[in-house]
């Protein structure tokens, strides 16, 4: 089974007969598009092509795909349905459209850190997992295009190797007099909405559902009025458009003046390439909607 990038779906094809290479090919060719119209800055067609994506056979069959491979397939969300099944997959592709959509409420759930302590985890239903897959793939072409050039978490094509090179490539020829490395409490849970409603390149209407959906604990239904869900699939993106700036602004405050001052390594990720603790701190200036206060923050921690 084929399905052109803007093709209705024949429900009648089973989905194990799918021919995922063609799948691919037709929403990695509508992502260029959405690329060179970045470059291009021309949003509206970006708006356009977008819109073309989201309502695609191909990109609600890769965006199904996705939520039904990957680790959290098994995990149900509040309405406790699974797509485990081909018949299911495609009731499921079907059922993506924009019109009348109306996401459920998150499933909280917590699980162990580190330190001991637990991290909230929000667990969307499958169609709205799928969902945000969906819209994903809309979205990422952007992001990437307009991304930090050293950021390298929750990066298409880019891993903790990649960091590891860029400070080596930074700190293997010059004698830094520091290195700065930080964190931000509840990153994810912290995220204006308002500033997301604003700034992210997407469906304005989608994207305020997702954030204020709320979510259920032991049966309680409690709304939220900040941040992105730490569970959901788009929820790394969108805090990576969120913090995206923080290199600029580094090199602004910590401009280079000679031996050992090398503004390279300001990036986020490269001070710690296996989670990109810095990286939240752009959150800052997003929270605070004050880049000045984001810096002061980063020099006193």
């Amino acid at each position: 089974m084929t399905a052109q990038a803007g093709a209705i779906l024949d429900t009648s094809s089973a989905w194990d007969a799918v021919d995922w290479r063609t799948i691919e090919d037709n929403v990695r060719r509508l992502q260029a598009r959405i690329v060179k119209a970045v470059q291009q800055k021309k949003w509206n067609k970006v708006k356009a092509l977008q819109h073309l994506l989201t309502h695609s056979a191909s990109g609600k069959l890769l965006a199904v795909r996705r939520v039904t491979l990957n680790d959290g397939r098994k995990t149900p969300g509040v309405d406790g349905e699974l797509w485990d099944s081909p018949h299911k997959k495609l009731q499921g592709v079907i059922s993506l459209t924009a019109r009348g959509y109306r996401p459920m409420p998150l499933r909280r759930i917590y699980i162990p850190k580190a330190n001991g302590k637990l991290r909230p985890l929000g667990i969307p239903t499958m169609r709205d997992r799928a969902m945000q897959a969906l819209y994903l793939l809309a979205l990422d072409p952007v992001a990437e295009t307009t991304a930090d050039q050293n950021s390298y978490g929750f990066r298409q094509g880019r891993s903790c190797a990649d960091a590891i090179e860029q400070c080596f490539t930074s700190l293997c020829h010059k004698n830094p007099s520091w290195v700065l490395e930080g964190d931000i409490k509840g990153c994810f849970d912290n995220i204006s909405h308002q500033w997301l409603l604003d700034n992210v390149p997407l469906n304005k209407a989608i994207l305020h559902k997702w954030l204020k959906s709320g979510y259920l604990e032991k049966q309680v239904f409690y709304d939220t009025i900040s941040g992105t869900p730490q569970g959901g699939i788009i929820s790394p993106t969108l805090s990576n458009i969120t913090l995206d700036g923080l290199e600029r602004r580094l090199r602004e405050v910590f401009p280079v003046r000679g031996k050992g001052s090398d503004s390279r390594s300001s990036s986020a990720s490269t001070f710690d390439p296996l989670c990109g603790r810095l990286h939240h701190h752009r959150t800052l200036g997003r929270v605070a909607e004050n880049d000045g206060q984001a810096a002061g923050r980063i020099l006193s921690g």
